[in-house]
């Protein structure tokens, strides 16, 4: 079986500042990318908010560069996915969906989160092209435009609230004849004069011939009075939460309610020795590049310092 000092596995921000800071530190890390080589930001067409990129980059150029620069560091990256997990003891033993185990002194678990969609084919057809499930990393684009928000519950409300702060006009899209989010959310909802809610509504699809131009919508659907209507928009953003990618370290590491790994303090220790967090799989809250990519970097100083006690 091979041995692994420091294996990463993921290749978001997260995964690949991790990857640069233990290839700098000499640990050999091995890096696998995961279900989606690049992370979210590889659907992403531009990002303007990442330190060091005064003209935005694209998301998948930013995540080539990292690429690049953990391999100049001397990270082997391997293409397959996390299939099962043992942290029962060290070294821990992780299994691949290329039928290869490797056992590894120290684990980062940068596997990230999942945006959760409706299910839409049009969700698909417009990816980067008006549909986007973070109002913080795209909102900037729909400056003094209109855009709707799908989701009753605080990410909704937030996201709602952010983009009211750039667009000209934002709907709610909410399914139930109610929010779901706190009251403290609903109140800056309702109060703000470039929100409106659209209660019992449903998305049916997208229309828009070189992106988004509006969105099929369905109220009350089912009931007598139901009603089908085209409502124009330049924007589409999801807020209906998002799924870490968690589930085979579930028996080992201490989870929220929704999967999120839960860390010691602001570090990226887990609770095991030597296993450590980082990026959208630990972060319930902020979920960006650059979050991300400082909790990779917390995440091999952490790795460092632990083989350098354990003499590995």
């Amino acid at each position: 079986m091979e041995h692994i000092r420091c294996l990463i596995i993921g290749s978001g921000p997260a995964g690949y500042t991790a990857a640069i800071y233990a290839g700098r530190a000499n640990l050999n890390p091995v890096l696998y990318e995961g279900i989606q080589p690049g992370g979210q930001l590889t659907i992403t067409t531009e990002v303007e908010n990442f330190p060091g990129y005064p003209e935005g980059v694209a998301g998948p150029d930013l995540m080539e560069d990292l690429r690049k620069q953990a391999e100049r560091f001397g990270t082997v990256i391997r293409g397959a996915i996390a299939v099962k997990a043992d942290l029962s003891e060290s070294p821990y033993k992780i299994t691949f969906d290329d039928d290869t185990t490797v056992e590894a002194d120290t684990v980062v678990i940068a596997t990230g989160a999942t945006a959760k969609y409706l299910g839409l084919e049009d969700e698909k057809k417009y990816a980067g092209m008006g549909v986007s499930a973070c109002a913080t990393c795209d909102g900037f684009f729909y400056r003094k435009k209109t855009v709707a928000v799908v989701g009753g519950g605080d990410t909704a409300c937030e996201e709602a609230t952010y983009l009211a702060g750039l667009a000209s006009k934002v709907y709610l899209i909410v399914r139930k004849p109610f929010l779901r989010a706190s009251k403290i959310m609903q109140e800056r909802v309702m109060e703000n004069p470039k929100i409106e809610v659209l209660f019992e509504h449903n998305a049916e699809g997208l229309f828009g011939e070189n992106g988004v131009e509006g969105v099929h919508l369905v109220k009350r659907r089912g009931e007598a009075d139901e009603q089908h209507y085209d409502l124009p928009v330049d924007g589409f953003f999801l807020a209906i939460g998002h799924k870490p990618n968690s589930d085979i370290f579930k028996p080992w590491v201490k989870t929220d309610e929704t999967g999120y790994i839960v860390t010691e303090g602001d570090s990226p220790r887990t609770g095991i020795p030597g296993v450590f967090a980082a990026g959208d799989v630990a972060d319930p809250h902020y979920r960006q590049a650059i979050t991300a990519a400082a909790s990779g970097c917390k995440a091999a100083i952490e790795a460092e310092r632990y083989l350098a006690e354990k003499r590995l």
